[in-house]
């Protein structure tokens, strides 16, 4: 059989949420075929021709697959059968090189490497049965693609015409760190309705790498978008007709245009700006476009623009946490901004935190689903209308502000008597706004508590970006100091979990000691605030003692009593981190002395000790199951067992501080008084007022050896 028009047309694939909009393009593109809406995209009944004009012209596609056969996938030997039945030697030559795409997955075949190693074989025992040669498999630059596509046991196998993704344009040289595909792209310019409006003005206003600009450009020019691709997949291919493909190239070619367009593109980053324009130029549509290095929030329409036109972005979307709490209150500006200085525009911007957009207080009249490369993302349109254009009120209407106020002000006269630059502000006051928030010098550190199950979640995120856009307001802190972290219910050690790698750390004070702290790394930041007294009085209690500070963790209590005088100080945890942590405390605050630092296991290491201390501070986790102990830990079950430990290693007329933050701890005050321990309870006079609302964070005793 060779290789003709009477082959079952082509299949044309998109990103999900385009396909009916690829459709609408493929039959303009190809008016004279039968389409339909298949898995992934369009399938095509036409002849090579048409499928050559796809390639060069379509702005929506993918991959164009020329079909070869569909068969037979039930089991892993149909798919190596249907994959036989193709004579691959009508297609390439032996001395050619191919590798195989495959996508979907069954029962019997449910790894991608697996598809694709059947196709592969088949292929290869084709050539080798011919005349006993095989080819080569070449992953990076194969002459061929081979595509196996399978869905519900039946499996497409076709050539890969399209060599690679279509979306991947020959212009961009380099992109911003969450790049817009260029595919998706040009359907935003179609769904916003510029594409079809081109003698209005167009304007991306966080253009990144300007792609979206570019794909405009592009289009006013009716430039093909596969001209100037470097690579194609049907180059070595036996049924390529490169006549047919060179008319379509100089035809693509004549009908280019020099359009009488208005495009600008802005950005507040002036290295994406740099990279734009260099995309620009390399697309030669740098002549067509205005780009100018601008913050949206604050930008107006330009002057050169004299009537209302489309503002299409694609604004950040928020994906990583910490994002958010600049991502919010930029919204809530920026929606301000769009109201005030751009009544009459169609705005149309695509994102994947539908609740971002939300920020705006715009009604959309159009939204569309689709994906940008892995993300799920909505395409919202809208007409700023004099409805839309609306203001509403201020921070004054709302519950969490006006509470945070109420707290600052309460809080202004304690904080004179206060040395320290760290402190909380909010601790989930209000019932609806379940966060706490810290005060760590000119930081603040927003402490999310995961809702309950019976809390709808959209309504906890919305309350949580309440949060987010009030702060900078109320404080004075701009967004970009505030660090957002999620706190599930921890167990153990999970609390000190690293969540991020900045090795970013900031120096606080407390009592005359500087600390570090670490705001973005862990979920908690090195300093435990309500302890802030327990300090104090460690503190007060080491002079000319010497002091084992247990379960140390970034060692702070161990600074406190070295600041006191303390004879020695011998500071313990089982976290190398840590104890690293606490030996840089030490430096900051210029402690030299007779210091020790032991990387241990606090339970075993008591075990073999045989030292004896004045003063030690124990404050254990309420649980753990480290890895490595080799049992877990409970403080309510075992904290008898440790504090014999402690007990032993404790000098007549000592003193064990014995805290924890296990709600609802009960001292076994029976126990205590066998070892000699006469208990005195000091928790309600170590919760500082900024912790007042939950007096029950910690329990703190003072345990005396008579």
């Amino acid at each position: 059989m060779s290789v003709s028009q009477t082959q079952p047309g082509f299949l044309v694939t998109t990103s999900r949420g385009l396909d009916e909009l690829l459709k609408q393009e493929l039959s303009e593109l190809c008016p004279d075929a039968e389409l339909a809406i298949a898995r992934g995209g369009v399938r095509v009944k036409s002849n090579l021709q048409a499928a050559y004009k796809v390639c060069l012209w379509s702005r929506l596609a993918n991959r164009v697959i020329w079909i070869l056969n569909e068969g037979n996938a039930g089991t892993a030997e149909a798919l190596y059968d249907s994959a036989r039945d193709v004579d691959w030697s009508l297609h390439f030559a032996v001395n050619n090189t191919f590798s195989v795409q495959f996508n979907g997955s069954s029962k019997a075949i449910n790894n991608t490497q697996f598809g694709a190693l059947k196709i592969k074989d088949a292929i290869v025992d084709h050539f080798y049965e011919e005349d006993g040669s095989r080819p080569n498999v070449e992953r990076d630059f194969p002459d061929m693609v081979i595509s196996g596509r399978l869905h519900r046991d039946k499996v497409l196998i076709g050539i890969e015409l399209s060599g690679g993704s279509l979306h991947q344009r020959a212009y961009r040289q380099d992109a911003g760190l969450a790049p817009l595909k260029e595919h998706v792209a040009a359907a935003m310019l179609m769904r916003s309705g510029w594409a079809a409006n081109m003698e209005k003005p167009l304007l991306d206003p966080m253009c990144g790498s300007g792609t979206l600009v570019i794909e405009a450009a592009l289009m006013a020019m009716h430039k093909a978008p596969g001209l100037g691709r470097p690579r194609w997949g049907f180059s070595k291919w036996l049924g390529h007709r490169e006549s047919d493909w060179q008319a379509l190239i100089e035809d693509a070619e004549s009908v280019q245009i020099q359009p009488d367009i208005t495009l600008f593109a802005s950005d507040i980053d002036r290295k994406l700006i740099a990279i734009a324009k260099q995309n620009a130029n390399e697309a030669g549509v740098f002549e067509l476009i205005e780009f100018n290095v601008a913050d949206a929030t604050k930008f107006t329409p330009p002057a050169a623009i004299s009537e209302p036109g489309y503002l299409v972005s694609n604004p950040p979307y928020g994906e990583r946490l910490g994002e958010l709490t600049e991502l919010i209150p930029l919204f809530a500006q920026w929606g301000e901004q769009l109201k005030q200085h751009w009544q009459d525009w169609q705005v149309s911007l695509l994102s994947s935190n539908r609740e971002l957009l939300r920020l705006l207080k715009l009604r959309g009249n159009k939204e569309y689903s689709l994906m940008n490369g892995k993300l799920e993302c909505k395409l919202v349109n809208y007409q700023l209308d004099a409805n839309n254009c609306q203001q509403f009120g201020d921070s004054q209407d709302n519950d969490f502000a006006n509470r945070l106020k109420k707290n600052l002000k309460k809080l202004k006269p304690w904080l004179k008597k206060q040395d320290t630059n760290c402190y909380r502000i909010y601790d989930a006051d209000l019932p609806e706004y379940n966060v706490a928030i810290d005060v760590y010098d000119d930081c603040l550190v927003v402490q999310e508590y995961a809702p309950p199950k019976t809390i709808d979640t959209e309504k906890a995120r919305r309350r949580l970006q309440e949060v987010l856009l009030y702060l900078p307001a109320v404080t004075g802190v701009p967004a970009k100091q505030i660090m957002l972290k999620v706190r599930e219910q921890k167990k153990g050690k999970q609390q000190y979990e690293k969540v991020n790698t900045t090795g970013n750390r900031k120096v606080v004070w407390e009592n005359g000691a500087k600390l570090y702290v670490n705001l973005t790394d862990y979920l908690d930041t090195g300093l435990f605030l309500d302890h802030r007294i327990t300090r104090q009085k460690v503190r007060q209690m080491a002079k000319g003692r010497d002091v084992l500070n247990l379960f140390s963790y970034t060692g702070s209590v161990s600074v406190a009593a070295a600041l006191g005088g303390a004879r020695s100080v011998t500071t313990v945890d089982m976290s190398n981190t840590y104890i690293n942590w606490a030996k840089d405390n030490f430096k900051l605050n210029k402690l030299n002395g007779a210091y020790h630092f032991v990387q241990s296991d606090c339970l075993q290491w008591l075990v073999g000790h045989n030292g004896k201390y004045d003063l030690i501070f124990v404050d254990p986790p309420s649980f753990s199951n480290s890895k490595r102990m080799d049992t877990t830990w409970d403080v309510q079950r075992d904290h008898v067992m440790l504090l014999t430990q402690v007990r032993r290693c404790l000098n007549p007329g000592g003193t064990i501080v014995f805290s924890n933050n296990k709600r609802g701890f009960k001292l076994d005050n029976d126990a205590m008084a066998e070892l000699g321990l006469a208990v005195e309870n000091i928790s309600a006079q170590t919760i500082p007022q900024d912790f007042a609302r939950h007096s029950n964070i910690h329990q703190c005793f003072v345990l005396t050896l008579s």
